[in-house]
C-alpha cells in the first residue's frame, strides 16, 4: 500500500533518532498523534488528516482509515487524570473513523470493533461490536457491515429512530 507523507511521519514517530522531529512536523501540519500511540500496519490518513487528535494511550489496529477532524480521548476531561477511570481507546483492524467524529472513553477501555464505522460528526461514548455502523450525537447503532458482523448481528436489524 502506498503511504502518503502524513502516514510516513506517523510511523517515523517511533524512530529513536527522528521520532521527535516527526512528531513536531505532524503537530505543525495539524495532527496530534503522540509518540506513545501504538499504530498497526497500513494506517490510512485521508485528505491530509488536518485536525486529528489521538489520546496518548490510544491503540490503532491494522488498515484503519482516519479522516480529518477526528478526536479520540477522554470524556471526563474535567477530572484530573489520576481520578479518571479511563484507561485507553482501542480501534480495531479495518475500522473507519469518518470526518469530525469523536470517540470518547469514560470508564475503562473503549473498543471500536473490527470493521466498525463511526459516522461523520458522531460522538461515540460506548464500545462497538464488529462491523457495526454508529452515527448521531450521541452515537447509536444504525446498521451493520455484513462482511464484518457476527452471525447474530447479521440476523437482527437495529431499530432506527426517525
Amino acid at each position: 500500500m502506498k503511504r502518503d507523507l502524513y502516514t510516513r511521519l506517523v510511523y517515523l514517530r517511533q524512530s529513536r533518532i527522528l521520532g521527535w522531529l516527526a512528531y513536531r512536523l505532524l503537530k505543525l501540519i495539524g495532527l496530534e498523534i503522540p509518540r506513545s500511540v501504538k499504530v498497526g500496519r497500513d494506517l490510512l490518513i485521508e485528505h491530509g488528516g488536518f485536525g486529528i487528535v489521538l489520546h496518548s494511550s490510544t491503540v490503532v489496529g491494522d488498515r484503519v482509515k482516519i479522516y480529518p477532524g477526528v478526536t479520540v480521548g477522554r470524556a471526563d476531561i474535567y477530572r484530573p487524570a489520576h481520578q479518571s477511570g479511563f484507561t485507553r481507546v482501542v480501534i480495531e483492524d479495518e475500522s473507519i473513523l469518518c470526518p469530525g467524529c469523536k470517540v470518547l472513553g469514560k470508564q475503562g477501555e473503549l473498543r471500536v470493533g473490527k470493521g466498525s464505522v463511526i459516522g461523520a460528526n458522531a460522538v461515540l461514548l460506548n464500545s462497538t461490536g464488529p462491523g457495526e455502523i454508529w452515527a448521531g450525537i450521541p452515537a447509536r447503532l444504525v446498521g451493520y457491515r455484513r462482511e464484518y458482523a457476527t452471525t447474530e448481528a447479521k440476523i437482527e436489524k437495529p431499530e432506527v429512530a426517525g
